[in-house]
């Protein structure tokens, strides 16, 4: 495994650690079907990180009645529950002005290259940063596109379910956190490789979630 992916994994292990230990801090007597739940991850996965929690004494567990488990968080478990939200803060904040100075760097290459209709491509926290970094730039944003969209606009810019034709359109920019990979896929596939713009930090996040689905497998 390479660097990389290394750091792909470790980061999604210390998502998911964060998530078991906020979610017995909030309800100590939840059920270990609910946790997996909460942490939107397999049953099996979840009592396998509630195991190494107990292990490294982040967390004790004393009998209840009924056959049921209490979950406590112990004083090291405050501990690196308040370690991983400050890190996870750190990193939401860094990733906001990255973003922020790389969209901005994207619309001045729209201005340069008089690129005057612009879809975005992918719903996320990102989508909310390139648009008020386009509407800056005074770009013309026509779209946003999301696969099986649900809602019909975006801070009044049309959301539409179906990539525009290229006579629609002067350049794609792809604002999508979730399922990266498969996005861009497509995009790399019907739009012309001039007419994609895409943020490095979201090439790296589709190597991290590669990373991902191979060590999964």
């Amino acid at each position: 495994m390479n660097t990389r992916q290394t750091n792909a994994t470790s980061d999604k292990e210390n998502q998911l650690t964060l998530e078991l230990l906020k979610a017995i801090d909030q309800k100590d007597d939840i059920s270990q079907r609910h946790l997996a739940q909460q942490m939107g991850v397999a049953l099996g996965l979840a009592n396998s990180y509630l195991k190494r929690c107990v292990k490294k004494g982040w967390i004790k567990i004393s009998s209840a009645p009924a056959n049921r488990y209490m979950y406590y968080l112990t004083p090291t478990g405050f501990a690196e529950k308040a370690r991983l939200t400050a890190e996870f803060f750190s990193t939401s904040l860094a990733l906001f002005r990255q973003s922020g100075d790389e969209y901005s760097s994207i619309f001045d290459h729209c201005v340069q290259q008089e690129y005057s209709r612009i879809v975005l491509a992918g719903l996320s926290d990102l989508t909310e940063i390139a648009l008020m970094r386009g509407l800056q730039s005074r770009s013309n944003l026509i779209a946003v596109y999301q696969p099986g969209a649900v809602r019909s606009d975006y801070f009044d810019v049309p959301v539409v379910s179906v990539l525009p034709s290229p006579d629609e359109y002067d350049c794609v920019v792809l604002t999508s956190m979730e399922q990266t990979n498969e996005l861009l896929s497509e995009l790399e596939i019907t739009v012309s490789q001039d007419r994609l713009l895409v943020p490095d930090m979201l090439l790296t996040m589709k190597y991290r979630q590669a990373a991902q689905i191979e060590h999964s497998e």
